[in-house]
């Protein structure tokens, strides 16, 4: 059994969030595949490369770079997730994506091979750590030297559409403050949003021995429905969103998805050569594209690193 320290997450993402997750495996791949492109060219994954994916979920990202690393090269995707990572291994075989494997485990403390990877990447996959410096200390662990960090983690919340229309049901749902300017959950606790100060994360970094840090804002536009009330029944349907409207009654309910889709309305796009009318929305997120390397010899903590966002 693979050693779990991050007891709440893992908890959480076999639970309920893990197996919507896994089913919706290819709508939350849609929501994020502006990210795909930037995360791979950043990490500059080359052939007979070991690549090493944190949060790899259903694998999405592992498979893109198995292909890039070539058949020398091999990625190994790593997840908390039973549900997503046997979606992971089924859609892999599907593809025939040899140089793809994947394991259960935390990667706060999975024992890696010390120097097997060439490169370690994610997609919004490291921002739910219970020490992230403990776990960024793992993961440089396993790079060898010089080996390359590159990943993809949640930005400002209030940059994204997808939250700002959520937050649009404050009075209905308990909704909180995310996706209005200003407001931000600024806990320490693990999160979506608990890599959004960028010298935060920098000190995270350097402090577990990376050098070469340098975080830049990225944008995708996800789909994220066919048309708008396609839309509100996934978000809504999602771990954070089902956590929501779970605590309000069905009448309330009811109204969340009214007023949402009212809201979505205008992300609605007739999807190009749809010759039969049909929409789709596609809402901006925001994330950074953070980059790192794992030095010959490494540097003390909290060392300087690259100018702020």
């Amino acid at each position: 059994m693979p050693h779990i320290v991050n007891v709440d997450q893992s908890q959480a993402w076999n639970g309920y969030e893990g197996e919507h997750w896994a089913r919706n495996h290819d709508r939350w791949d849609a929501v994020n595949e502006g990210f795909d492109q930037p995360l791979l060219d950043a990490a500059a994954v080359r052939p007979g490369e070991r690549v090493l994916d944190v949060g790899c979920g259903a694998g999405a990202t592992t498979r893109l770079a198995a292909r890039r690393a070539g058949p020398g090269g091999r990625a190994l995707g790593v997840d908390l997730s039973g549900p997503m990572l046997a979606r992971a291994e089924e859609t892999a075989r599907q593809e025939g994506a040899a140089g793809a494997g994947f394991e259960r485990g935390d990667a706060q403390t999975h024992p890696f091979p010390t120097g097997a990877f060439d490169v370690a990447i994610s997609r919004f996959g490291v921002m739910f750590f219970a020490d992230p410096v403990a776990a960024f200390v793992n993961i440089r662990r396993a790079l060898r030297p010089g080996g390359r960090l590159a990943f993809i983690c949640a930005a400002e919340p209030e940059r994204n559409d997808w939250l700002r229309a959520v937050a649009g049901l404050r009075g209905i749902l308990p909704v909180g403050g995310f996706g209005t300017p200003g407001e931000r959950d600024t806990s320490p606790s693990p999160g979506m949003f608990s890599l959004a100060d960028p010298d935060a994360t920098r000190e995270v970094l350097s402090g577990a021995g990376f050098a070469g840090i340098e975080v830049r804002r990225v944008e995708g536009y996800g789909l994220w429905g066919r048309d708008a009330g396609d839309a509100a029944s996934f978000l809504l349907g999602s771990g954070p969103g089902r956590h929501l409207t779970e605590q309000v009654d069905g009448e309330a309910k009811e109204l969340a998805h009214r007023t949402l889709t009212n809201t979505l309305h205008a992300y609605e796009r007739v999807s190009e050569g749809n010759a039969d009318g049909k929409g789709e929305v596609r809402m901006k997120s925001v994330g950074f594209l953070v980059t790192a390397h794992n030095p010959e010899e490494v540097p003390c903590p909290l060392a300087k690193t690259s100018p702020t966002v």
